[in-house]
């Protein structure tokens, strides 16, 4: 369109141009004329033809102006058609591509989702309603035994191989399976289901950890060394039951209140079956006050308090098998012909606290069962077990440390970019009592010890979100044995632990 704006601006100065030498000629030629009278006739005439001839040419230039001018209307008329014609075809693929981008959104509203990453294999609908993951953790561990006269084995073991199978249908109902093939035998670890209402009230059904013991609830990959404390070993045990649970007030507030078949010390096989359809009462109310603050330093606080009740008759599965040392040695059984008779309850008031790199854990238990003899000579106590630990934790590398979760390094191990994980260094002091009524009648000190106290410190290496290296040393001593040695409590336990963890 500017070049025939141009080309007309040319023509209409090429036409003043014409039209003033036209002009210039009619008035010169009459002037010269007048001026000169001794012009003949035939010079007249000349000029009189001269007038026809620019008349004539004047005529030929506005015919060509108005040719020119029909052209230049019929090409932008010609333009303005093709114009608008690319502007309809625009148009029209504006429209489709909006189509396509409504039949994509509409098709990524069916379409089931497919997630692959360090949390592990999650396949869910496109509304989330029904979610299927596959995880797993796969703990290969080592025990070194020092001065121990050969009582426990040193060498490697694999200590946990467990697929878990967890997910949700019907957008409120979550599942998990985690059978475990870790140790010399085969056994399904968790299965239950949850009816997730809301945060705040949900239902749960299954085989699953007793919401009693704080460090017990810890998951087996988050532990901070190999093996739980003696504390742990004073708690119930996974067991078969309904629970009440939530976290109200955006997770200051936390519950849980369930009926068991009743488990014995955490040791202890579960109690698949009510052998004295007597039920176990098992709950657990925890704060953390400042969880949703902003107030960083307090953030991480929490505390509260578990415990459980029951009532075994005369019952040998209500009893624990013994209690274990870190190394997994028993240092305390009851002697035979002894049976969980009459009321069992424990209390646990527990805490913690995490700040930055830092955290603490601490938690004392009682645990007071009524025992008897089932052989003579017959009698019955009611024995209080107590047992407490501190575990304490640094993240040197700087990341933040938690209850219930796994370091994130920063930058994952890879030494070509110079890159290490992150570390932690962890120590633990912890104590069992036994109740000094068990002797001699329902325990024997030439078997048992009274009491046992450990310490230990290790170092954990987290090379990334899934693999984890554990190294610690175990230090645990004992009182009230009077037999003789070898024997696990005639000396002192000294155990170095090594592990090396695959989770996802």
């Amino acid at each position: 369109m500017s070049r025939i704006g141009e080309s007309n601006k040319t023509n209409m100065k090429l036409n003043q141009l014409i039209l003033a030498a036209v002009v210039g000629v009619l008035f010169v030629f009459p002037a010269w004329a007048a001026d000169d009278s001794a012009t003949n006739s035939s010079e007249a005439a000349e000029i009189e033809a001269l007038k026809k001839q620019v008349q004539e040419l004047d005529q030929k230039v506005r015919a060509l102006e108005r040719q020119r001018e029909s052209e230049q209307e019929a090409a932008a008329n010609t333009n303005q058609e093709q114009i608008q014609e690319l502007d309809q075809k625009v148009r029209i693929l504006a429209r489709q591509h909006e189509l396509d981008q409504e039949d994509a959104a509409a098709a990524a509203k069916t379409r089931p989702r497919l997630k692959l990453d360090a949390s592990g294999f999650t396949l869910s609908s496109a509304d989330t309603n029904f979610v299927i993951s596959l995880q797993g953790v796969l703990q290969e561990d080592s025990r070194t035994f020092f001065a121990d006269h050969n009582i426990a084995n040193s060498g490697f073991l694999l200590r946990r191989a467990r697929p878990i199978i967890s997910g949700t249908v019907f957008r409120d109902f979550d599942f998990n399976f985690t059978p475990d093939f870790g140790g010399n035998t085969a056994q399904i670890v968790d299965a239950y289901l949850n009816y997730r209402y809301r945060p705040e009230l949900q239902l749960e059904a299954g085989k699953f950890k007793s919401p009693v013991g704080l460090e017990h609830l810890v998951a087996d990959r988050n532990t901070l060394f190999n093996e739980r404390s003696l504390v742990t070993d004073l708690m119930p045990n996974r067991d078969l039951g309904v629970e009440l649970h939530g976290d109200l007030f955006g997770g200051a507030v936390s519950y849980a209140a369930g009926i068991f078949n009743g488990a014995p010390d955490y040791n202890g096989t579960t109690v698949n079956a009510d052998s004295d359809n007597d039920k176990a009462f098992a709950g657990r109310l925890f704060f953390q006050p400042w969880k949703t603050s902003d107030v960083d330093w307090l953030r991480g606080l929490g505390f509260g308090a578990g415990g459980s009740y029951e009532s075994d008759r005369n019952g040998a599965s209500g009893l624990t098998p013994g209690y274990t040392t870190d190394g997994q040695q028993k240092f305390f059984v009851y002697t035979n012909g002894i049976a969980a008779n009459g009321q069992h309850w424990r209390i646990s008031p527990q805490g913690y606290y995490y700040y930055g790199p830092f955290g603490i854990l601490g938690e004392y238990v009682i645990s007071d069962q009524q025992v008897s003899r089932t052989t003579a000579p017959l009698t019955s106590a009611d024995l209080q077990h107590t047992a407490w630990e501190v575990a304490a934790s640094w993240v040197l590398t700087g990341e933040d440390a938690s209850y219930n979760s796994a370091v994130t390094p920063r930058h994952p191990f890879d030494p070509r970019a110079g890159h290490w994980g992150a570390w932690q260094v962890v120590g633990r002091y912890e104590e069992l009592d036994i109740d000094n009524s068990a002797f001699p009648t329902f325990a024997s000190s030439t078997a048992s010890a009274s009491s046992a106290h450990a310490w230990s410190a290790g170092l954990n290496w987290y090379l990334n979100r899934n693999v984890r290296v554990n190294a610690s040393f175990s230090h645990t001593v004992f009182s009230g044995y009077t037999g003789t040695s070898p024997a696990v409590p005639a000396q002192t336990e000294n155990v170095f632990f090594t592990r090396i963890q695959l989770a996802f």
